[in-house]
């Protein structure tokens, strides 16, 4: 049977998240600011949970219609078949957002569609009351955007990002689904060494390992849909088993992990162990500012430190300026920076041939691409600001 699925995404990996249900064989229906809505079957739930490295939820789409206040939201929900996936046992809590819509209390709409789904479920079953403590929890999501709702079930529970080999992360933790991004953009090649020379917590190594062994992120962990009825386990056990098989552990490819911090350098390492790639890195302590380039080819990823969790404004700045003189020495290699500094071209010396701007949670950051020769820059900058440290993001 068609389903409609959503997966869910930070702001600005959608086209990287399509392009990964492309990848699955599904069919797109519709992208979205932060989730891109596709068709597919009952397995293709466990398939999406499993080897998608952007999504942070997948959701089943129930049903979508106008509303613009309560008798709308209440009898657009009632209406759904709700019956399909909950038991007379199970729990489903509410919970949603309300973005640009007339109706803005998010407890008002809880209690709106928790009423609705519990009169459509007594319909079905015949009785008037659900204990909601015995059964599988169903998660239910109720999303409002310009007044249209979209009403969804959380198969994932826990968020996609938690791959589950990093239990500690660093002081100021890069989320495994932007990590991923980057590692995409830069189009991992087993014949290209990937180097982050600012690795903390190895999150970006390890991801760009993984995607360089096709191996697939949610492998080690578990999902709420894997108690949902109509969701057996074997249904589960074949998406595991597939994507077992297409892991590739024989094409040579290498990724360096390298720290200033030594402790950061053995926690990558354990990282890596907990993702089983850490046959294909090199894990090493290391100044970024003194490191010297392989004769190969290559490329840099890195997310060096920023705002004041870490470094002060001016430590910053002049990290900038050391890292666009070292990462100079190695052209022709590609470099991949995300910083929330606006002003990093201006302190890096150069400008980037791209800018991305993308979101670690809530917080706005840029991903920086330098693909070029640098002879074919253009490295002039508008007249400098009276702060130049103004719009760092913090």
């Amino acid at each position: 049977m068609k389903l409609q699925l959503v997966a869910t995404c930070l702001f600005g990996l959608e086209k990287l998240l399509g392009e990964e249900i492309d990848a699955l064989g599904l069919k797109r229906i519709e992208t979205m600011d932060g989730r891109v809505i596709f068709e597919g079957e009952e397995g293709d739930i466990p398939r999406a949970n499993i080897a998608l490295r952007c999504a942070e939820r997948v959701f089943v789409l129930m049903g979508r219609f106008h509303a613009e206040n309560f008798d709308q939201l209440y009898e657009g929900t009632r209406a759904l078949a709700w019956e399909e996936w909950i038991g007379k046992d199970d729990a489903f809590p509410i919970s949603g957002h309300s973005i640009k819509s007339r109706l803005t209390s998010i407890p008002a709409c809880q209690k709106i569609v928790n009423r609705a789904v519990v009169d459509a479920l007594s319909a079905k079953y015949g009785i008037k009351w659900f204990e909601q403590d015995s059964g599988v929890t169903y998660s239910v999501e109720f999303f409002l955007l310009k007044d249209e709702a979209m009403l969804l079930i959380d198969t994932s529970g826990m968020a996609l990002h938690k791959r589950g080999y990093r239990p500690h992360a660093g002081v100021a933790p890069l989320r495994e689904t932007l990590a991923a991004a980057i590692a995409l953009t830069a189009r991992p090649r087993a014949d290209v060494l990937f180097w982050d020379p600012f690795c903390g917590s190895g999150t970006i190594a390890i991801e760009t390992a993984m995607i360089l062994q096709n191996r697939a992120p949610g492998l080690n962990r578990s999902f709420a849909g894997e108690s949902f009825a109509r969701l057996p386990s074997p249904l589960w056990e074949s998406a595991r088993e597939a994507a077992r098989a297409a892991i590739v552990t024989d094409n040579g490819c290498e990724v360096w992990a390298s720290d200033i911090d030594e402790d950061m350098t053995d926690m990558t390492y354990d990282c890596a162990v907990r993702a089983g790639v850490e046959d294909v890195m090199n894990i090493f302590t290391a100044d970024a500012r003194l490191i010297e380039k392989p004769d190969r080819r290559g490329t840099i990823l890195c997310n060096p430190p920023y705002g004041e969790r870490l470094m002060t404004e001016t430590e910053v700045a002049e990290l900038y300026r050391a890292m666009g003189k070292r990462f100079a020495t190695f052209e022709p290699w590609q470099i991949y920076v995300l910083t929330s500094c606006e002003s990093f071209e201006r302190l890096y010396g150069r400008r980037a041939d791209k800018t991305r701007k993308l979101y670690n949670g809530m917080l706005p950051c840029y991903l920086y691409q330098f693909f070029r020769p640098v002879s074919t820059q253009n490295v002039k900058f508008p007249p400098k600001k009276t702060n130049e440290y103004r719009k760092f993001k913090h």
